[in-house]
């Protein structure tokens, strides 16, 4: 019968820095839409301009921002001469299922939808006292001016623009572009929305990809209308006293979606790809790219582990192995030291030997073999041997690079079974040889890094489990790190972690606070890395989801043109884009 673990053991009751940068790009010299803006324009405080502050915000449903750039429809290709803007754009860096409702009440209220609460396309949970819309918080501050929204799809309207001056929701998108044009000729707008819903419908019936030609016909539609809207905007009569934002974005990418699993690439998910563009003709071009982030450096600051400086664990009978115990013991690992013959050393160990292969003595360790490859090694009072799995040949500690170890404790009848893992690689399974009666693997010798000769590594984010995870589920995980609640599905089964990141002190903690704390001897020579490996894939913090135009952020740089100053009630949670001006010389 398996034993628990957690009671066997005896258990008593890296961040990584990374900087993104953002890519200015000029763009091509084409002809630029009319500079008429008058020489008064001004990047004062957030004033750029006078009292003559305007917003066209159109919103283009399902416009993937990835097919925008391969496609480059002429219009919205020549808005990014004088705008801010992203083909990487993000509806919502969350992790839930994108929907119309929830992206067009995202871009309207500055909140994603832990705020708002609107995930499902029937707006429940939606409270426009507590989350306004750009209509209700205009005509909060600016009192009696004319706000217009001119929709395609009626619940746009009837959830979104209860506030607004006028709203009318058109039979199609060349109803609401006709009316848009209506409303840019005779009207006087600070605010003038337009929603446009036929690539979403073109997509969700034919898929949204460059290659579907139904959904690329749509896109080209609408970049038609763009550039028959910004004519009749530069038409007005009074434009040349005016400055107008121009805002267009994409409420949402492709198919709508969980959002990925948990720890997943929010940039992978299609259906959160956005365009977005800030325009002006008075803004210089400024790209926005999504950062690489499928090169992440593991980085951190660690204890180094060699003959002198090691780290012992301050209970003997922490980790003993007994004769089935089942359990997962996880770490990620460099080593620093000599390549070649290097002794075998015992790199990691509850045996207390300083040649791993050593036999007779109870107990277990990882070691590095003359050929670079690490190994399990167990045996138990009085064998004449030793019950080995070996790692994979492949993967070599002596290249420098960070590496994943795992190894797999299982019960295969009455066999006491071990399988070994390197960077998600199966390699040996070995059968430790241990019955009731043949002795076990339990020793008072204490979990120890380092302490013996040629031993030079890193050591970090040790994991003990409780159970013998499968292996395909170690496979799929093995690159993950550190490891939390939502990238690890075995989280709740862990007994023990050591992050071994603490970076002052002699003492290595459990982060969970469930085992002893391990005690460094010699003098703790912490040490910072910062290294990229193909075995490993660093966390990617929220950061960098939020380094592209968010939906969360447009009405920020609306509020901002017009000069309203949003109250801390509205609780808005995206960022200013700052735009560069130019002038003319003249």
């Amino acid at each position: 019968m398996k034993k628990n673990i957690r009671s066997v053991f005896n258990i008593k009751t890296i961040s990584a820095a990374f900087l993104l940068g953002f890519i200015l790009l000029h763009s091509a010299c084409n002809k630029n839409f009319d500079n008429v803006l008058p020489k008064s324009f001004r990047n004062d405080t957030l004033g750029l301009g006078s009292n003559s502050k305007k917003v066209l915000y159109i919103i283009l449903d399902g416009v993937k921002g990835s097919v925008v750039s391969s496609l480059a429809p002429a219009n919205l290709t020549q808005i990014t001469n004088n705008a801010i803007f992203s083909y990487d754009g993000v509806a919502d860096y969350q992790r839930n299922t994108i929907t119309n409702a929830a992206a067009w009440t995202t871009m309207l209220t500055g909140v994603d939808y832990t705020k708002h609460n609107v995930s499902t396309e029937t707006f429940t949970g939606l409270n426009l006292q507590t989350t306004p819309t750009l209509f209700s918080g205009i005509k909060s501050s600016l009192g009696n001016v004319r706000t217009v929204s001119l929709a395609s799809t009626a619940a746009f309207n009837d959830n979104l623009a209860t506030d607004a001056t006028v709203k009318q929701t058109l039979a199609d998108d060349a109803a609401v572009k006709t009316s848009v044009i209506a409303e840019l000729g005779a009207g006087n707008p600070s605010l003038l929305v337009a929603q446009f819903h036929s690539a979403e419908v073109a997509g969700m019936a034919n898929g949204y990809t460059g290659a579907t030609t139904a959904y690329t016909s749509a896109i080209n539609t609408l970049d038609g209308y763009v550039g028959e809207i910004l004519t009749a905007l530069r038409a007005r009569k009074t434009y040349a006293q005016e400055s107008w934002l121009v805002v267009v974005a994409s409420n949402k990418g492709g198919a709508a979606t969980s959002g990925g699993a948990p720890g997943s690439n929010i940039y992978a998910d299609d259906s959160r790809n956005t365009f977005v563009a800030f325009y002006n003709p008075k803004f210089k071009p400024n790209a926005i790219n999504k950062p690489d982030v499928t090169n992440l450096p593991y980085a951190g600051v660690g204890a180094k582990f060699n003959a002198t400086n090691a780290a012992i664990q301050s209970d003997a009978n922490f980790l003993n192995l007994g004769t089935n115990i089942e359990a997962t013991i996880r770490f990620n690992i460099r080593w620093d030291g000599s390549t070649g013959n290097s002794g075998y050393p015992a790199i990691l160990q509850k045996r207390g030997v300083t040649n791993g292969i050593t036999a007779g003595v109870p107990g277990w360790a990882f070691i590095k073999d003359d050929g670079g490859i690490i190994s399990f090694n167990a045996s138990f009072t009085g064998a004449t041997g030793n019950s080995q799995a070996k790692g994979p040949a492949s993967q070599k500690l002596d290249d420098g690079k960070w590496h994943a170890v795992a190894v797999r404790f299982f019960n295969n009848g009455t066999t006491h079974t071990a399988s070994m893992f390197v960077d998600g690689i199966p390699a040996q399974t070995a059968n430790l040889g241990l019955t009731a009666g043949n002795g076990n693997l339990n020793t008072t010798s204490p979990l120890t890094f380092g302490k013996y000769t040629n031993v030079d590594c890193f050591i970090t984010e040790f994991a003990v489990y409780n159970i013998a995870i499968p292996n395909a589920d170690i496979i799929a995980n093995s690159k993950k790190t550190p490891l939390t609640p939502i990238t690890d599905p075995y989280y709740n089964n862990l007994v023990a972690y050591f992050k071994t990141s603490e970076g002052v002190g002699n003492v290595l903690n459990d982060a969970l606070g469930k085992a002893p704390a391990m005690n460094l001897v010699g003098t703790p020579n912490w040490t910072n890395y910062a290294d990229i490996s193909p075995n490993l894939s660093p966390a990617i913090s929220e950061a960098a989801f939020k380094a592209v135009p968010n939906g969360v952020d447009i009405p920020v740089l609306i509020y901002s043109w017009l000069n309203i100053a949003a109250p801390a009630k509205w609780s808005l949670m995206g960022k200013f884009y700052a735009p560069v001006v130019s002038y003319p010389t003249n």
